[in-house]
């Protein structure tokens, strides 16, 4: 019965007849390069502010203000990095950055799991409307809300803290992040539930040993929004914090324009480096990146 799986494919048997080889050169048409050169075109125009960046990086605080702006460097001034340093606790900054991020993207993992596998997973009266509500809520515009969360953590004595950056996100977070759990969670064959269920295995253990393990792609993914999100995050430092000891990089880079002078050439150099960690992690998580958009939009 296996005999006609195990036949090769009558095509490859008949003369004459060439099977198409997969590894063939790809025609360029005028169409293909015409959209080559418009990508050319579009990476080029994204990618002027970071060499004039970099350019600016380089040069003295008077080659900067130079018009019209150049983009090569004659006299490169690789001092500027080692000058940004120094001239403010750049390391102090990282490193309450990194703290921030840290405390955040493990929170949201967290918890956002947790309620997108509720979601997606349990049986419950007003699942469906506490959904659609979740949704909604990401319509709210933010400004909306600093006003109510700034009484509330007065009220807490939580100003000049860490806390009113890290609790929140320790409360679900991000509506779209609930989302994308729920929609990867639902993906999840019901049969692996089952199967645990019949073994004895608790809703915990199901979510903890079975549904953890299985969604790498979407903990990458939002591990990946959330820490760049706090990364490059300003308005919340600048409204609950007062003592520059505690100003994560989003805050320093802006005291580079205010202490003795405007610093461009130190700014720049300043904001290279604040910029290197977030491209790294980008360079690692791309393919984790474009799974979960694959996995999590449905039909």
């Amino acid at each position: 019965m296996f005999r006609s799986y195990l036949q090769p494919p009558v095509s490859s048997l008949q003369p004459g007849i060439k099977m198409k080889d997969p590894n063939t050169t790809r025609r360029w048409t005028a169409g293909s390069i015409l959209a080559l050169l418009l990508l050319l075109a579009l990476a080029a125009v994204f990618l002027m502010p970071f060499l004039w960046s970099l350019s600016a990086s380089l040069k003295g605080l008077g080659q900067v203000y130079e018009f019209p702006p150049k983009l090569t460097v004659s006299d490169p001034q690789w001092s500027n990095y080692s000058r940004a340093m120094a001239r403010l606790p750049f390391a102090r900054f990282m490193l309450n950055t990194v703290i921030l991020c840290v405390s955040c993207a493990a929170g949201q993992l967290l918890t956002a799991s947790m309620a997108g596998y509720a979601f997606a997973r349990l049986r419950f009266k007003g699942r469906d409307l506490l959904f659609v509500i979740l949704l909604a809520s990401m319509m709210l515009p933010a400004q909306v809300l600093l006003l109510p969360h700034f009484l509330l953590y007065r009220q807490l004595d939580w100003v000049g803290t860490y806390k009113p950056l890290i609790v929140p996100s320790w409360l679900g977070g991000s509506a779209f992040f609930i989302f994308l759990f729920r929609q990867f969670f639902r993906a999840i064959p019901a049969e692996l539930e089952q199967a645990a269920r019949l073994d004895g295995a608790s809703e915990w253990q199901i979510y903890w040993r079975i549904f953890l393990p299985l969604s790498k792609p979407v903990l990458v993914t939002v591990g990946l929004l959330s820490f760049v999100a706090h990364w490059q995050e300003f308005l919340g430092p600048l409204i609950y914090l007062s003592d520059y000891r505690r100003y994560p990089i989003s805050m320093g880079l802006r005291m580079y324009q205010s202490m003795d002078g405007s610093f461009v050439n130190l700014l720049m150099a300043a904001s290279l480096m604040a910029s290197v960690p977030l491209l790294l992690l980008f360079l690692l998580g791309q393919r984790y990146f474009t799974r979960t958009l694959l996995l999590t939009g449905g039909k």
